[in-house]
Formats: structure tokens, C-alpha cells, sequence
């Protein structure tokens, strides 16, 4: 008989990054398929959750970033949605200031799926297969006056 699944919880944060009507996302093949993330990854032992944003957009960016505001908590537990009932993943996503070059792209600890990096006008945004898919509506919607919100369950 096989051992039960225990769950892990992982921590991460993610980062939106704005510039001229432009949202700096990773180019990714992830699962067999072509897609968008928003840059951003796993928390260290002892780091806040804005200091996770800062270093993951500059290792996988290149760019240095000021993480100004919490946008949304989101949590993803696998066995709500067909996934592996191990996966619980909680993401705190950060509207940051862009402090470097928008156009000085490339990181040095690249995530293993990145396929490249691109600015996209915030209207193409529905379009995309951005991951998850619950955040394309609530990207392409942005202001400067979005409310923090908690997103609960959000694949």
C-alpha cells in the first residue's frame, strides 16, 4: 500500500511590472505547451515576501525593481484542480516600480521553462495563455487604484 501524499506549502512571490502601457512577462514552455508567467518564484527560509520579488525579477530579468504594493494573495492547491494533490502553492504578487532599463533584459538564473522575456500591451493580455489563467482579466484591468484582494483558490 502505497504511502499517503503529505502536502507541502510553498511560498512565492510574483511581480507586475508596468511600463508604457506594458507588462513585463516571462516566455515560457511549460507542460507541453507555450506560455506566459509573470516573473517571480520561491521564497528563502527568512526572506519577506517583497524581498522575494525584488531578487527572483532580477535573477530572471535582469532588471531591479521596487516592490510598492501587495496586488493579490493567491493560493493554488493542487487537489482542487486536478493537479497533484501534494502541490499547495501560496503567491503574494507585488505592483512594483521599474528602478533600471526597461530595455536591459537578461537575468542570470533563468527558470528552467523561460523561453525569453517580452513586454505586452495590457489589451493583449486576455488573449494570452498567461498562467494562471485567472490572473489575465484582473492584469488587463490594472490601475493605480486596484484594491489588495485575496484570490483564494485561483488556477
Amino acid at each position: 500500500m502505497a504511502e499517503p501524499t503529505v502536502p507541502t506549502i510553498r511560498n512565492a512571490a510574483k511581480a507586475v511590472v508596468l511600463h508604457d502601457g506594458r507588462i513585463l512577462l516571462q516566455r515560457a514552455h511549460w507542460s507541453g505547451q507555450d506560455c506566459y508567467f509573470l516573473p517571480g518564484g520561491g521564497q528563502h527560509p527568512g526572506e519577506a515576501f517583497d524581498a522575494t520579488a525584488h531578487r527572483e525579477v532580477l535573477e530572471e530579468t535582469g532588471l531591479d525593481v521596487t516592490p510598492e504594493r501587495l496586488l493579490w494573495l493567491r493560493e493554488y492547491i493542487g487537489a482542487n484542480h486536478d493537479g497533484d494533490p501534494s502541490d499547495h502553492r501560496i503567491e503574494a504578487i507585488f505592483l512594483c516600480r521599474l528602478d533600471s532599463d526597461p530595455h536591459q533584459l537578461g537575468g542570470h538564473a533563468q527558470d528552467e521553462a523561460q523561453t525569453g522575456l517580452e513586454w505586452v500591451e495590457l489589451e493583449k493580455i486576455p488573449g494570452l495563455n498567461l498562467l494562471p489563467h485567472g490572473l489575465r482579466d484582473l492584469i488587463a484591468g490594472l490601475t493605480d487604484e486596484a484594491p489588495t484582494r485575496y484570490l483564494g483558490d485561483l488556477a
